[in-house]
Parts: C-alpha cells; structure tokens; sequence
C-alpha cells in the first residue's frame, strides 16, 4: 500500500500531461508516472519520469494533472515543489522537471 496523501506538490503542466496521456494510452498498465531524483550535478538535482504499474509500499502518491504521480521515499524530499514540463525548441524536444523550490548555486556557473 502506497503513502497516499502527502503534502508533496507537483505541477505537470498542460503540454506535458497532454504527452503524457498520450504515451500512458498505449500501455493500460502504466498506471503511476514515477518521479524520481536520477543524480546531482554540482548545481541541481537530475530528475527521472518513467511509468509504473504498481505504486511500491514506501512510494508517496499524489495527483498531478489527471495523473498518479508516485515517488519514492529517498527522492521525495527533493520532489515537492517540481514542475514537469514538455520542451520542444532549438535545444532538444522532452521532458524537463525544474524545481525552483530547491535552490542551489555552484562555482562552476552552471
């Protein structure tokens, strides 16, 4: 049983929740979207998005846009605040998830 409830806010905007829908439409099992911290660089957080069929026992479950959005519990305090959008311009067409709640600065100007 996932952790429902929780006071993690997550903002998927409308052009990412529209892929996103779209790409969970060819698959019924792909019930979660899972949000999860992939790595750090020296400045942010290097986030993750992947579909599930299962919410795990200690993943947290919110609703963001029309979606199960479930994270894991080591990657949750670095989740609230996230916003996943959907990027289509000169530097790449994907998924970007930005959090301005987690400020960072680094030496290297990045």
């Amino acid at each position: 049983m996932a952790i429902d409830g929780t006071a993690t806010t997550i903002e998927v905007t409308p052009e990412a929740a529209t892929k996103l829908q779209e790409l969970r439409a060819d698959d019924p099992k792909r019930a979660f979207l899972r949000l999860y911290v992939a790595g750090r660089s020296c400045c942010s957080f290097m986030y993750g998005l992947a579909f599930d069929e299962n919410a795990e026992e200690t993943d947290a479950v919110t609703q963001a846009a029309g979606l199960k959005v479930a994270i894991d519990a080591q990657s949750l305090p670095y989740c609230d605040g996230a916003k996943v959008e959907w990027v289509d311009g000169p530097e790449g067409t994907g998924f970007l998830v930005r959090n301005p709640s987690l400020g960072g600065s680094c030496a290297c100007g990045g």
